[in-house]
Formats: structure tokens, C-alpha cells, sequence
């Protein structure tokens, strides 16, 4: 089906649509960071997991980082390749799979490493080991998304690492971003070495975590290639991975919805769509996150004197299931697509059912303006999350 990628007319269900074009070009600036900076670039797992495109991120990466069984499941069976797996926690009877799937594992604390990697090792002889540490430095400001506040459960400080790290400890994972600059890796960066460096001559490998947005508009890339430059060549041994999410989804494409009425109260008007921001996009909500709207402006709720200004509210039970506000530029009308943009990445792997609600189709756009649906969901996918 050709679809007009400005209005989406021809759709008229919910839907996430990924754009080939869009991701392709991620994907390419992502590769030749890597191919520039000497480094390896791997998909993280939890902003992205659309596995029916692995095809082409394959003709562009190499692996994948999981944090659950499932996970790492989806990097050996769907990718085609054993993923570096970091989990909080691995449990005893999952931690000899998790380790014959991956090719790194990642342990958060001393306590779990002793517990668990002699039978992750018995279970994968190749297995690489490492410990996540925590810089104890962090600028992400939303203390929901900050792995380094105070209390975290993420990591090991520098004050409670041994001297002499275990003989099979061949890496550290570091993650502290979001959504971040190059400029905020500098700093970062900095702190890390300040705190971490007497170790990195018993280690292989360095993991730089996620976090870093360099497929964003403004995002310096030069500047990150340096800094990663620059590091190697005070660390030739080490080898580098970076392990990015929304860099890879970013800006690839919306979440087309539709409106199926408009209430007003006491002076509030609100769109009622057949999506929903708790099921949908808990960021929104979570974050909070006001994402772009196709054809909109975000406004003030209580701005008097704007005309076409609505609430969008999700259609789930839940009272605070929406968000303020829009203006657009003509009276919404039943039927009519409310566009999100930018809706491919921390979105599909979020979903729920809550309510019953259903998930919106997965699609893919191809180059040539052909949309091809990957995944319709029904009835049983709700039923079946009950069994």
C-alpha cells in the first residue's frame, strides 16, 4: 500500500510506522562513527527490539546488548548473534542459559559475580566477564532515568572495588546518559578515568552504556569520534563498545492515531484517540516526556484567546491518561489522524494492554513508498498475557 508520508491518509487504525529511509540513515551515521572512532556500536535492546528489521541493521552492526533472558533470547535467535547481556540481577535458574547465549556478560555487584560466575563460565568457556561500575557522576536530571542518584542500585563504586580484580574479570560497563551530548560524555568521561583507571590495565574492554544521541540534529558528532580517539590512544589494550537505543530509532517515524471525540469541561476541550499515552507512550507520562504533534503547537493549557486548543487524552480508564495541550490550526474532527512524531524508539518495547487496550500495528516504509504491516495485534495477545 503507497501511503502520502505527510498526512498518513490512508491509514485510519492506530499504527507505529518505521521509516526505511529514516533508519538507514541512523544506521549509516552509527557506522561510520564506529568505523571513524576504531570503537563497536551495538543496539541496545531496550529502546528497540523491532526484530523484523534485524535484516538491515545487520548490513550496518554486528551485535546486540540484551538485559533478560528473552532479550538474549531475541539477539541469538532473531539477530543472529550471541548479545552482551547486563542485568541488575540474574536469577539461578536462568543465569546457565543467559550465558550460553551471550558472548559478554555483565555482573552489577561483587555479590552477585560470586554467586553465579563459576556456572556462567561452566555453562560458556568463551564467556567474557565484567562488572558494571558506577562513576558516581551523572547530569541526567529526571531521577527516573539517573542510574548514578544516591541509593542507585546500579554499579560498583571505586571505594568498594578490590585492588586486584577477580583473574576471569575481563571488562567494565559504565552507564550514566541520557538522551545526551558529546559534551556531557566529556565530563562524564573524565570522572570515569578519575575514578576507574587504576583498573583498565587488568581489563580488555570498556562498555560506554547508552545514552549517547549522535544521530540527534544538533549532536557533535566530530567531538565524540575525538573524545573516543582519544581515549584509545591512551588505552590502546581496551577495546570500546558503545551501546546506544534511541540513536538508533531516533526520529524514525511517528505513531499515526485517530480521533473518536471531542468532550469539553468546564472550558477544557479534549480529543478522546484510540491510542493511549499510558499504554502507548509511558514516557509522556513517566518522564514527563510532551512529544511533537504533526500540524500542532504546544501550548499552555490555560492560555485564554487560542482558538483550536485540546487536550489529547488516551482511551484507557485511567483519569490521568493524557496530556496538555495542543493548538492546531482547524477544529479536529472525528476520524481525523493526530500525528505523533518521532515514536519508534522506548515505545514499542514499553506497550501495554492495560484496560485491554489494544497495541497499535507495527509497519515499516519502505524506500519506495510501499508500507508493509508487521504485526497486527488481536484479541489472543491480550488473552494470551492472562494464561
Amino acid at each position: 500500500m503507497k501511503v502520502n508520508k505527510e498526512t498518513f491518509q490512508e491509514i485510519s487504525t492506530p499504527m507505529y510506522v518505521l521509516e526505511e529511509d529514516r533508519l538507514r540513515r541512523n544506521l549509516s551515521l552509527i557506522s561510520d562513527v564506529a568505523h571513524e572512532a576504531g570503537v563497536e556500536i551495538i543496539l541496545a535492546f531496550k529502546a528497540y527490539a523491532l526484530w523484523k528489521t534485524f535484516p538491515v541493521f545487520r548490513e550496518y552492526i554486528h551485535s546486540t546488548t540484551a538485559s533478560s533472558l528473552f532479550e538474549a533470547r531475541l539477539a541469538a535467535e532473531e539477530f543472529g548473534e550471541p548479545p552482551h547481556t547486563y542485568s541488575p540481577a540474574y536469577t539461578d535458574g536462568e543465569i546457565e542459559e543467559i550465558a550460553r547465549l551471550s558472548s559478554h556478560l555483565t555482573f552489577n555487584s561483587l555479590s552477585q559475580y560470586e554467586r553465579h560466575h563459576e556456572k556462567a563460565l561452566s555453562a560458556n568457556s568463551s564467556l567474557s566477564i565484567g562488572l558494571r561500575i558506577n562513576p558516581e557522576y551523572s547530569e541526567v536530571e529526571t531521577l527516573l532515568y539517573n542510574p548514578c542518584s544516591p541509593g542507585t542500585r546500579f554499579g560498583i563504586s571505586a571505594d568498594k572495588m578490590p585492588a586486584q580484580l577477580p583473574s576471569d574479570i575481563e571488562g567494565f560497563h559504565v552507564h550514566c546518559h541520557c538522551e545526551s551530548g558529546s559534551d556531557v560524555f566529556e565530563r562524564s568521561l573524565a570522572e570515569i578515568e578519575k575514578r576507574f583507571s587504576p583498573w583498565f590495565s587488568q581489563l580488555k574492554w570498556i562498555n560506554f552504556g547508552g545514552g549517547h544521541l549522535m544521530t540527534r540534529a544538533d549532536y557533535d558528532v566530530p567531538r565524540l569520534i575525538n573524545l573516543l580517539k582519544g581515549f584509545r590512544s591512551r588505552y590502546p589494550w581496551l577495546k570500546v563498545i558503545l551501546e546506544p537505543g534511541s540513536a538508533f530509532g531516533w526520529q524514525t517515524g511517528p505513531l499515526i492515531s485517530q480521533v473518536v471525540d471531542v468532550v469539553e469541561d468546564k472550558g477544557i476541550r479534549t480529543a478522546i484517540l484510540n491510542v493511549s499515552f499510558t499504554c502507548h507512550m509511558p514516557d509522556c507520562l513517566e518522564m514527563p516526556y510532551m512529544p511533537a504533534v504533526r500540524g500542532a503547537r504546544a501550548v499552555e493549557e490555560e492560555t485564554a484567546g487560542l482558538e483550536h486548543v485540546y487536550r489529547l487524552g488516551g482511551n484507557s480508564c485511567l483519569s490521568g491518561d493524557f496530556m496538555s495541550s495542543w493548538q492546531f490550526d482547524h477544529e479536529l474532527r472525528v476520524g481525523e489522524n493526530v500525528i505523533f512524531e518521532d515514536m519508534n524508539h522506548y515505545t514499542t518495547v514499553k506497550t501495554t494492554m492495560f484496560n485491554g487496550v489494544g497495541h497499535p500495528a507495527l509497519a515499516y516504509l519502505r524506500t519506495d513508498g510501499n508500507l508493509r504491516i508487521l504485526r497486527q495485534f488481536t484479541y489472543e495477545d491480550y488473552r494470551d498475557r492472562m494464561d
